[in-house]
Order: C-alpha cells, then structure tokens, then sequence
C-alpha cells in the first residue's frame, strides 16, 4: 500500500522467512484480534504494563488505540514504529520500535509480542534481527537498547543470542508488586558481529524526513 500522505504505509523490512509491515487499519484490527486471542498463560505476565489484564473487548479497542496514536504523535523528535509480523501470509505478532530524538542519539528501543499459538517457532528471535536490520543498516543507529522482567528468560534469551549485553536492572511497581527487568544495549559494532546480508528494507527512504533524518 502506497500513501503519499503517510509513507509508512509502503515500510517493508523482509527476511527470507518474515516481513515486517506498518500496519494499516486492517492489520491493526487483525494485531487487535490476534492479542485477544492470547499472549501468554493466565498465571504469567511478561509485560511490564500489564495490559493483557483488560477484558475483551476492552483489550482489542486499547490495541487499536496504541496503533492509532502511534500514527499521531509520530514526529521528528519521538516516533514509535510498530510493525506487524507476517508469517506464510498470517500476522503472528507485534515488533516495535521507538526513538526520542533519534538524529542526535542514534538510540532505540524495541518491544515486541508473538501470539501465543505461534511462541516456540523462533520468530521472536528473527522479526528482532528484521528490526535490528533496519534501525542499524537502514537508519544508522548507535546502539539499540531491550529489557524483559527477570522472570521472562525466552526474551532475555532472544536479546543475548542477538549479541545484547547487560546494562543494569531498574525496578517497577507491576499489579502492585515490585518487578525488576534487566536492561540490555546492542552496539553497532556487536552488531555487525553477526550483521545478516539476506535482510531487505523497502519504503524507508520517503520515511526518513518525518523520523528527522535526510534520505541517504
């Protein structure tokens, strides 16, 4: 889908297994229903904002809302960038990537979630290095920054095979308890270690001027 009001709606980051897609309103619904469907087990909670507590269809109406103020807040100085993941043709989850005044910094972060019907397939793992691809190569970042709760070892697991190191613990307040998450960085030079050739970026370039960066 080309939009020249909003070219992020021809952002493609593909591998030879996943693409990564900016969602329109019709993958956002899908990403919504996808959630709903499941995340994690009922006795777990891997997020540090617990926002798979909310009932259906409460919890489908807030996810369409994170894709829809993602779309409006997005700007030069802080953007937000989900991507929804398509596996053969089906969305099976969410990666995101988000930047407070990426043109000085060249930092990012990134968040993500599998449907649960598809955990153990190693997606996770490769719609990571998708969006690594693009922060690093397409966009010339400096260092890419993760955290899971220390009881998520999947996601510590996917951040370390990626070359991530530790970068400290903070603490949070989760459903009124406190919960540590272990902070992890990515350098581009760790990066580059295991720096992939068969990723491909299409549609950044008419992007770049609304995250505040030249095209190339």
């Amino acid at each position: 889908m080309t939009n020249p009001h909003w070219p992020f709606f021809g952002l493609r980051v593909r591998t030879p297994r996943l693409e990564l897609r900016y969602p329109d309103d019709r993958d956002a619904t899908d990403l919504a229903t996808l959630a709903g469907q499941g995340i994690h087990a009922p006795d777990f909670m891997p997020f540090l904002a617990p926002w798979t507590d909310q009932p259906s269809p409460d919890l489908e109406r807030s996810a369409l809302q994170y894709y829809w103020r993602a779309r409006a807040d997005l700007g030069p100085h802080r953007w937000t960038l989900p991507f929804a993941v398509v596996d053969d043709g089906e969305i099976v989850g969410l990666q995101a990537m988000e930047a407070t005044d990426f043109a000085v910094t060249r930092t990012v972060k990134t968040g993500s979630w599998v449907g649960r019907a598809h955990q153990g397939r190693g997606i996770g793992k490769e719609m990571r290095a998708a969006v690594l691809h693009l922060a690093f190569e397409g966009m010339g970042a400096r260092e890419a920054m993760s955290g899971a709760v220390e009881d998520n070892p999947a996601s510590l697991a996917v951040s370390r095979s990626l070359g991530y190191e530790d970068n400290g613990f903070d603490t949070h307040v989760r459903r009124g308890q406190p919960v540590r998450e272990v902070r992890l960085v990515l350098s581009r030079v760790r990066w580059r270690e295991r720096r992939r050739d068969d990723v491909v970026i299409d549609g950044l370039e008419a992007c770049l001027p609304l995250l505040g960066l030249a095209p190339a």
